[in-house]
């Protein structure tokens, strides 16, 4: 059955943070139905392919319904109507003023069915100067702050490994919605939700820029104790080419390892601000250098330190960590990534992706 079992969700969103959402509510039960153009969403396209489907589609799109509809007809929007009229929840991720041209404004829908739960995602809100500027995660990352310090030593920013605001936004979405069905429950009367990816990703900074939040400057990611500037939250090269990271600066940990390697002198090093700790963080380069990474796992195995050796995917997907949690699963001859959101009275098994205007889950 799922926790969201008779809930009812009107999807209208085609990239990563709606279907993101959407898929998360399908995943415990709500019945999903996917709003589609006759040449489907672009992401059913999306190489690799893996039993018929996209791999990239179908773990966001797994347990819903999909439905053909050209909203520019009188026939298209009558049958979104009818979609309407029983839903709970409708989700669209248009660029603002969309909606409106179409119809399906919020305004309009709640006048119809004052009982359901509207959320738009975009990049930067309904309103304001970035309101109508077309933008995807990288960019959204690049305006809100973050890419500049996804940067290596030379300061230079990089491409990010994690959509993060596509995510932020997904959560937030589905957050967001899941309280307004709540407070319906009180109130009988549905809510509007303007959830940007920007907004959403914003709050994940305050753990590294309170200065800038504070008014001041910018943070410097080689100066700053998350970010590069503490040797115990830094990456290391080992001599096989491959790379460590230590990935917690606690005084218990700084002693444990320092301790171990015989260099207790250094331990007073650890506590000084990040920026400061060249001493130190040269020391642990110069050390990390002398064994594989798969020498340095045997060797911290019985260290109380917070260490990791750097995986790729394919090493990632194959620890016993991920099997023993059930997190990478196949089903009908494809591979599931599971949802994070599972529960001790349910027993979770992934639902086919539908077919382009298919309605069966």
């Amino acid at each position: 059955m799922g926790k969201l079992s008779g809930i009812r969700v009107v999807d209208l969103t085609v990239f990563l943070p709606g279907p993101m959402m959407t898929v998360m509510m399908a995943d415990q039960g709500a019945e999903v139905i996917k709003i589609e153009t006759a040449d489907g969403y672009p992401s059913r396209t999306m190489e690799p392919f893996e039993a018929g489907q996209s791999v990239w589609f179908r773990n966001i799109n797994r347990g819903k319904k999909s439905i053909v509809l050209d909203l520019k007809s009188e026939d298209g929007k009558a049958r979104l109507w009818q979609l309407i009229d029983s839903a709970d929840v409708f989700v669209e991720g248009f660029r603002p003023g969309v909606m409106k041209r179409l119809g399906f404004d919020y305004e309009t829908v709640s006048a119809r069915n004052p009982a359901i739960v509207y959320c738009s995602i975009s990049a930067f809100g309904q309103e304001g100067a970035l309101a109508h500027h077309p933008a995807h995660d990288m960019a959204v990352q690049a305006l809100s702050g973050f890419l500049s310090v996804n940067d290596g030593p030379d300061g230079t920013p990089v491409v990010p490994g994690v959509a993060a605001s596509d995510m932020a936004a997904g959560l937030t979405a589905l957050s967001a919605t899941l309280m307004a069905l709540i407070d319906r429950q009180r109130t009988g009367k549905g809510d509007y939700i303007d959830c940007a990816m920007f907004d959403s990703l914003l709050p994940w900074c305050v753990h590294t820029v309170g200065g800038a939040i504070a008014g001041g400057a910018a943070p410097v990611s080689a100066k700053q104790r998350s970010l590069g500037g503490a040797a115990f939250y830094q990456v290391y090269e080992t001599s096989d080419g491959k790379h460590v990271v230590l990935g917690g600066r606690e005084t218990k940990f700084v002693e444990a390892l320092l301790n171990a390697l015989g260099r207790p002198d250094l331990i007073a090093v650890a506590s000084q601000p990040a920026g400061d700790q060249g001493e130190l963080i040269d020391f642990l380069r110069g050390l990390f250098l002398t064994k594989s990474r798969d020498e340095w796992v045997t060797w911290f195995d019985d260290k109380d330190v917070a260490f990791a050796p750097v995986l790729d995917f394919r090493e990632a997907l194959d620890e016993p960590h991920i099997q023993q949690r059930g997190l990478w699963i196949e089903c009908d001859g494809a591979h599931h990534l599971a949802p994070a959101i599972r529960f001790a009275s349910e027993n979770w098994e992934p639902r086919l992706a539908p077919g382009l205007d298919e309605q069966g889950s």
